[in-house]
């Protein structure tokens, strides 16, 4: 049975009085994503998208008169419970992207435009801060949910959260230094899932014995049991690069070496990028340490993984600023974490969509110069 957004959206409470209610809440939602997905980013917008196509959406709403006003979609997106509505937009995506496999990317995002307001201070309030921290899924290329922290430095307790309300079996979850904890290596584990987390310099307890393990056989000629290795080479836009993937693995007893830090711990990774310029031969060397819940059989999967982890930066976070101008917006409280969900919904079937290539741009103006194409990518996303 095909379950689409208005039956999911008929799964959780809607927070209106029962005698103001005009607009049904799914119908609100969907007129909302719509709008967003053909470049509405603000509630005035979303009104006027929604009375431009007002026979479009007559035609797959029973019962619209007319269109919510701005004042409306305002209120409804900051009555509604953020955690309801990430709800909504986890169990939306389990039905769109059937299963998450590959690689998992979790990283933290500051929400600048929200981060300067709040209802109070409308102008901006000195040290209020809004973090989103997301699930990516590399391979589907689709935000799988998303928890707000008020701090990065909160990340920490955030970040088992998300994990715990996602379906992440089989995966390689990867994250930056702020992941490399115990709490957050035991519920990877938990999930039947692997991770590969960052180290760095200031983490010293773990970066240092690292940092030993790879550098006593980064450079060795001979291979021995625990050491594999991977090396890729490739050219574009004027340089050269070459990574050297090393994975050194002393198994379980990893867990020991690292003073039991981090459960599941098998190998420790080093990833050591050389770039040459070609124009003018300039040569630059960076060495990156990991550790991994993955033995060292297979180094070009590790290495592959790491490089995958920054799709998280690329297709998510980078959409987010630029196309969806998610910095630039001035929403609050409830309002500019149930927005962020709304524009990962769209961003979500804008990008499964492969009939029409171009930017990302180009995708969202045909969406609103083209019915029938905004109708497809609705339908095919079960809205």
């Amino acid at each position: 049975m095909k379950i689409g957004i208005i039956d999911l959206c008929k799964q959780i409470e809607d927070p209106r009085m029962n005698r103001k209610k005009v607009h049904k809440m799914e119908t609100i939602i969907y007129i909302s994503i719509a709008a967003v997905i053909c470049g509405a980013q603000s509630w005035n917008e979303i009104e006027e998208f929604g009375n431009a196509k007002i026979a479009f959406f007559k035609s797959r709403i029973p019962g619209l008169e007319f269109i919510p006003s701005h004042d409306t979609f305002n209120r409804f997106f900051s009555m509604i419970k953020p955690d309801y509505f990430e709800l909504i937009f986890r169990n939306w995506v389990k039905r769109v992207c059937l299963e998450v496999k590959g690689v998992v990317a979790i990283d933290g995002k500051l929400m600048r435009g929200p981060s300067q307001c709040d209802g109070e201070h409308t102008r901006g309030k000195e040290g209020f801060k809004l973090w989103m921290v997301s699930a990516w899924s590399a391979a589907n290329g689709i935000s799988l949910g998303q928890v707000k922290v008020d701090d990065k430095s909160n990340e920490i307790t955030a970040i088992p959260l998300l994990i715990n309300s996602l379906e992440l079996s089989g995966c390689i979850v990867t994250i930056d230094a702020m992941g490399c904890q115990k709490d957050i290596t035991q519920t990877i584990i938990g999930h039947d899932a692997n991770y590969i987390i960052a180290i760095k310099e200031n983490k010293k307890k773990n970066y240092q014995p690292a940092k030993q393990i790879i550098d006593d056989y980064q450079d060795r000629d001979e291979i021995i049991n625990r050491v594999t290795r991977h090396v890729s080479e490739n050219a574009g836009y004027g340089r050269i690069e070459k990574r050297n993937c090393t994975v050194v693995s002393y198994g379980s007893i990893m867990e020991k070496m690292f003073k039991k830090k981090l459960v599941g711990l098998k190998s420790v990774v080093g990833i050591k990028s050389e770039r040459t310029i070609v124009a003018t031969g300039e040569y630059t060397q960076e060495v990156r340490y990991y550790v991994t819940s993955l033995d060292n059989t297979r180094p070009e999967k590790i290495a592959s993984a790491i490089r995958q982890h920054w799709s998280i930066e690329n297709n998510l976070h980078w959409q987010l600023d630029v196309t969806f101008r998610e910095d630039y917006s001035k929403k609050v409280k409830n309002a500019a974490r149930n927005f962020s969900v709304a524009t990962k919904m769209a961003l979500t079937i804008l990008k499964k969509d492969k009939t029409t290539k171009g930017s990302m741009n180009l995708k969202r103006l045909k969406a609103g110069w083209d019915e029938k194409y905004l109708s497809q990518l609705l339908q095919e996303n079960n809205f």
